[in-house]
C-alpha cells in the first residue's frame, strides 16, 4: 500500500550501500551503517529549502504575533470572520502556514519507510507486520530494490558483533534467522551498540530543541500552549527516545542519531545565515535614515503653505496714489488703536459734490 515511500527509499539506501560496498566490503557492517546514515543525509538535503521556508516561516508568525492577537480580541466571537481576516492577514504578507510544518510532514513517512525496509530484511517475526517467514524462506526472498544476494549480506553484517536490524527486545524466534549468517548474535553486542546510541540520539534531540526555544521571542515563549510545546520537546521526547530504544533495531538509532546530529548543525548554518541578513537590512536602514536626514547645522528649508482648493489668492491692497499698503503697516495701525481697526474713509474726486448726507458738519 505504501510501495510509493519504500522503493524511493529503498532505492537511495541500496545506491549507498553501493557505494560504501565497494570500498568496504558488501557484508561490512560499517558500509550499511554508513548507508543508513548517508540515505538520511540525502533526504534532509533534499529538504533543505522547505526547512529553511519553515524557518522564516516561524520568525514572520512570530512578528505578525502582536496583530494575531489584535484580530483575535476584535473577532473572538465571530469564528468566520476571525479566519477570514487571519487569511487576509498571511495573504498580505506572504505567510504560508503550511511550510512550518513540511519538513516535519516529509520526514514521518521516510522514518516509517527505512523502518519498514529494515525489517524486512528479516520477516521471521510473528507479531504486527510481521510474515512469519522461515530462516530459509527470508534469506532467498528480494526486498524491494534489495535482490536475494543483497539481503544475505544484509544478515552477515555486524556492527561490533550486532545485527543492524536486531533491537534490544528482537525475541529469539528473529535471532534465529541470523544464524546461517555468522551465528545466532547475542544480546549482549546488541545493547552495548544500541544503548550508547539511544543515549546520543537522546541528548541530541534534547539540545536541539533547547537551540530552538532558546531562538523565540518573549511574546512567543509567554504563551501557555508554547511553553507546554517547548517542555515536551526539551523533555518528553528526548526521554522517549530512551524508552524506545530498546523496542528500535539498531539502524533506525543510526537513523536518529545522524538526523540529529545534521538538524544540529543546519539550525546554526541557517539561523546564523537569516540573523546576518536581517542585521544586514537593519543597518541598510538606518543608513537610509541618516541620508535623508538634514545635515548638522544646516537651515531646514521653510516651505510656503499652499493655499487650499478654491480659495481666492491674497492680494496686497493698493491705494489710489499707487502705494500698496503692507500687511505689517496695517497691523501696527490696529495694535495702536488698542487692537480696533478704524475703516478707510474713501476721498471724493475731484469737482464732485458730496451729498447732504455726507457733507461734514
Amino acid at each position: 500500500m505504501l510501495d510509493f515511500i519504500y522503493y524511493p527509499v529503498s532505492g537511495i539506501l541500496w545506491v549507498w550501500h553501493k557505494v560504501f560496498g565497494a570500498v568496504l566490503g558488501a557484508d561490512s557492517g560499517f558500509a550499511w551503517a554508513l548507508s543508513v546514515v548517508f540515505l538520511v543525509f540525502t533526504l534532509r538535503l533534499l529538504l533543505y529549502k522547505p526547512f529553511v521556508k519553515q524557518v522564516r516561516t516561524t520568525r514572520q508568525m512570530q512578528e505578525l504575533q502582536p496583530q494575531i492577537k489584535a484580530l483575535q480580541k476584535k473577532y473572538g466571537k465571530d469564528r468566520q470572520k476571525l479566519a477570514l481576516e487571519m487569511q487576509k492577514l498571511q495573504k498580505e504578507h506572504g505567510f504560508n502556514p503550511i511550510m512550518g510544518c513540511l519538513p516535519v510532514l516529509a520526514q514521518a513517512p521516510v522514518f516509517i519507510g527505512l523502518f519498514h525496509v529494515l525489517r524486512s530484511f528479516n520477516r521471521t517475526g510473528t507479531g504486527l507486520g510481521q510474515l512469519g517467514l522461515s530462516p530459509e524462506v527470508n534469506a532467498n526472498t528480494p526486498n524491494y530494490f534489495f535482490s536475494v544476494d543483497d539481503v544475505q549480506s544484509f544478515l552477515s553484517a555486524r556492527l561490533f558483533g550486532a545485527p543492524i536490524s536486531a533491537a534490544i527486545t528482537s525475541p529469539d524466534s528473529v535471532l534465529i534467522a541470523f544464524e546461517p549468517f555468522g551465528g545466532i548474535p547475542s544480546v549482549w553486542p546488541i545493547v552495548a551498540v544500541s544503548v550508547p546510541l539511544m543515549i546520543i540520539a537522546s541528548v541530541a534531540t534534547h539540545l536541539n530543541s533547547r537551540a530552538s526555544v532558546a531562538r523565540q521571542s518573549e511574546a512567543a515563549a509567554a504563551n501557555p500552549q508554547a511553553a507546554i510545546m517547548n517542555k515536551l520537546a526539551l523533555y518528553v521526547f528526548p526521554l522517549g527516545v530512551l524508552v524506545g530504544g530498546p523496542f528500535l533495531p539498531v539502524a533506525i538509532l543510526l537513523y536518529w542519531v545522524s538526523n540529529n546530529v545534521w538538524t544540529y548543525g543546519q539550525q546554526h548554518l541557517v539561523f546564523g545565515r537569516i540573523d546576518k541578513e536581517e542585521a544586514a537590512a537593519k543597518e541598510a536602514a538606518l543608513e537610509r535614515r541618516n541620508e535623508n536626514a538634514p545635515k548638522p547645522g544646516a537651515r531646514p528649508e521653510l516651505t510656503k503653505k499652499k493655499p487650499a482648493p478654491g480659495a481666492k489668492p491674497v492680494r496686497p491692497a493698493v491705494s489710489s496714489d499707487g502705494d500698496s499698503t503692507a500687511a505689517s503697516t496695517s497691523s501696527s495701525s490696529s495694535s495702536g488703536n488698542g487692537g480696533a481697526t478704524t475703516p478707510k474713509k474713501k476721498k471724493t474726486p475731484p469737482g464732485k459734490v458730496r451729498p447732504k448726507n455726507q457733507r461734514r458738519r
